[in-house]
């Protein structure tokens, strides 16, 4: 891993960052996690994502928000990461219709300070975790990294392009090395309770309905976690330019009514559907065009909407 032996990953007790921590973990590297444990879901679920990092001697935790400069420069110094793997932040698009300030003082202001610890400190590389959000409202699909992404909306998608924009802006002063990753709607083990595929099976499974927006027409570009970590891992041995953007997805657009259809066979049950109206800040597809991160980073994701439904729907089960 070209000397990266450190890594510091912010939101390493979420979802994609407690997956990408067991990877780093497996392969050897010592690990610093900074998360907050916030209860924008049930804390208990982030605590049970890292019980088995927390018995790991290569693994710290730092409870603390990205939001706090002092204590990201004083993390970042006193331990000293070759690489900052940048995925902690408020999600949602939704929810940052209604919380638009703490979207941005985590989002923007939280990002800053990660970039300054690691232009003071010398950081040799930050992966910062994007999103396909930041394609907004474009009319051409599949989106590339070329396309022009002055059409977000939603705050959420508007923050995560202000973080692209920051950190091609220290990449550009400073020589900061950074690679930016936009995940297209990442599914799989420990997926948060308010993502689509997990309230889904959970509404299922107990009986109750399940609310769908819009006419069913919409669709995501839904990647398997695992395939995602292949890509972070990647992006962190990538060394041929000093700055990059890439796509990560399935580059396979499943619409919504197509999922539910889906889910109800791999659950063998039917559905209750609940239609609604379209909702604010919903795009209409996401759709990944990977030939980039297809060339340059030897990405390959292997695993179908099918097979990870299936082994998802396995996870879930033994959650009970």
């Amino acid at each position: 891993m070209f000397g990266y032996t450190r890594v510091l990953v912010t939101g390493g007790a979420g979802f994609i960052g407690s997956h990408l921590v067991d990877k780093l973990l497996e392969g050897g590297y010592s690990v610093l996690c900074i998360d907050n444990l916030n209860d924008f879901y049930n804390p208990f679920i982030k605590r049970k994502n890292i019980e088995n990092h927390l018995k790991n001697n290569l693994y710290m935790l730092v409870e603390g928000d990205i939001r706090d400069i002092k204590l990201v420069e004083r993390t970042v110094c006193e331990w000293g990461p070759d690489v900052i793997v940048h995925l902690a932040g408020r999600a949602g698009v939704r929810p940052s219709l209604e919380q638009l300030r703490l979207y941005q003082t985590t989002n923007i202001d939280g990002t800053i300070n990660l970039l300054e610890a690691a232009r003071i400190f010398k950081v040799k590389k930050f992966v910062f975790g994007s999103s396909s959000s930041v394609y907004g409202l474009n009319e051409k699909v599949p989106f590339a990294e070329t396309d022009t992404i002055l059409k977000p909306a939603s705050p959420y998608a508007a923050t995560k392009i202000a973080g692209e924009a920051f950190c091609h802006t220290y990449y550009h002063l400073y020589g900061l090395f950074v690679i930016s990753l936009r995940f297209f709607t990442v599914y799989g083990p420990r997926q948060r309770p308010d993502l689509a595929i997990r309230k889904f099976c959970e509404k299922m499974i107990s009986g109750e309905e399940i609310t769908l927006f819009g006419d069913g027409s919409s669709a995501r570009d839904y990647t398997y976690v695992d395939d995602i970590i292949e890509g972070i891992i990647a992006a962190i041995n990538y060394e041929k330019s000093g700055y990059e953007v890439f796509n990560l997805g399935g580059s396979y657009p499943v619409r919504l009514i197509d999922l539910v259809s889906k889910l109800e066979n791999t659950l063998e049950m039917k559905a209750k559907i609940n239609w609604v109206g379209d909702q604010p800040g919903d795009v209409p597809i996401t759709y990944a065009d990977i030939e980039k991160s297809q060339i340059m980073l030897g990405y390959r994701p292997g695993t179908t909407i099918d097979q990870g439904l299936g082994k998802f729907v396995h996870w879930l089960k033994q959650q009970k």
